[in-house]
């Protein structure tokens, strides 16, 4: 094999991978905070606050199904760059609510279209044999971003204004557009995208990734239920300092497990890992609702990564797989719709469920259906793996 070929860690890998990170922390961090700052600064109410923060998952799944069918080039990702430096900049005009969800919504579509375009580019430029390795490299800068965004977003709201919070976005994106300079686009045959009938399903999503993001759409509801509710439930239980440890132990064992995972998976298949991550994810949510001490939390933040960290890298790269090489974008775009629709829909029918079930209780539930979802999983695609890792090699 030659070596240059199969080269992962590329300045453009790393450029791409640094972009990733920082649109993520930024969502994040924003995700983690707008709330408070539409109820202190505008008097929001709740529901006013929860469409404030869900309405930029719609905006973002609003850019991933319109940039999917489109060619990716380093023009379009430097246009919507600037755009998100533009509609972060909104945040600073003060005028009411209504206008601060129109700046949400926005500034949704920018992150989903570069979020897009830098996933589908990475996809492109690495080698066939190790795309299992090399996609589960990239999304550690998603799993970092996922700890880091609400840290920061937290301290800053706690120690300072929320123009902090603004001003620490738009020089993020300001660097990005200056990083973004130094990448290659792959030259990769994909002209087959223009010429797809515009108003078919199958030239905004990608049918063949539906299956395996079924099953991340399932994941993401359920991990939903963490990210949202674990600062309330900690606080129930007496482990609210500790709680704020949880997604840090998170993050470590997702770096820890990503790389050998990927690589275990390009010479393996799939269906090796995704079965034990469905089961330890289960295990994870089952101890996460019977924790009596700090450090059974953080036990349990450690099988959490172990299963839902590595559920989420696989299937991206099931999802890539399936896809003929002209409709990689697309299959990126269908892949982060379905994980968006779970985080962005999860919170709010987990809400619903909480007043009857208790936290305890909802952490039960959720651990019976990542439990059901292995008898799914294989339904959908681990009993045809031997099939599809063909496609997957070539």
């Amino acid at each position: 094999m030659n070596h240059t070929n199969s080269k992962l860690w590329t300045k453009n890998f790393i450029v791409l991978s640094s972009v990733n990170f920082t649109m993520t922390l930024i969502f994040f961090l924003l995700n983690a905070t707008i709330t408070l700052y539409a109820i202190n600064e505008y008097h929001a109410s709740t529901s006013q606050a929860g469409i404030i923060a869900g309405i930029f998952i719609i905006g973002s799944l609003l850019g991933r199904l319109f940039i999917g069918r489109s060619i990716h080039t380093k023009k379009v990702l430097m246009t919507w760059l600037l755009f998100f430096i533009i509609t972060t900049l909104l945040y600073f005009t003060h005028f009411n609510v209504s206008f601060l969800i129109l700046s949400r919504f926005l500034n949704g579509i920018t992150v989903g279209v570069v979020t897009t375009v830098v996933s589908t580019s990475v996809v492109l430029s690495l080698p066939a044999s190790r795309k299992g390795e090399g996609i589960s490299y990239f999304a550690i800068s998603t799993a970092l971003a996922t700890g880091i965004g609400p840290f920061i977003g937290m301290k800053m709201s706690q120690n300072g204004n929320f123009d902090m919070i603004f001003i620490f976005s738009v020089l993020l994106g300001i660097m990005n557009l200056i990083i973004a300079l130094l990448i290659k686009f792959p030259a990769t045959n994909i002209t087959e995208i223009k010429i797809e009938k515009r108003l078919k399903v199958s030239g905004f999503i990608e049918p063949k990734v539906i299956p395996i993001a079924i099953i991340m759409f399932i994941m993401a509801f359920c991990f939903s239920g963490i990210v949202s509710y674990l600062n309330v439930y900690a606080s129930e239980i007496g482990l609210i300092d500790t709680a704020s440890f949880f997604f840090m132990v998170y993050t470590v064992f997702v770096l820890i497990s990503r790389p050998f995972t990927g690589r275990i998976m390009d010479k393996k298949g799939a269906n090796i890992i995704i079965y034990p991550a469905l089961l330890i994810f289960g295990a994870g949510m089952f101890l996460l609702s019977s924790v009596t001490t700090g450090v059974s939390l953080l036990i349990a933040g450690a099988l959490v990564a172990l299963g839902f960290g590595n559920i989420s890298s696989i299937s991206q790269s099931i999802a890539i797989s399936l896809a003929e090489p002209h409709r990689v974008g697309l299959a990126t775009a269908t892949f982060f719709i379905f994980y968006d629709l779970g985080n962005g829909f999860g919170p709010s029918i987990i809400g619903l469920l909480i007043p009857v079930t208790g936290y305890k209780g909802l952490y039960v539930i959720l651990g019976f259906i990542i439990l059901a979802s292995v008898f799914l999983y294989h339904q959908l695609y681990g009993k045809n793996e031997r099939n599809n890792k063909k496609q997957m090699i070539n």
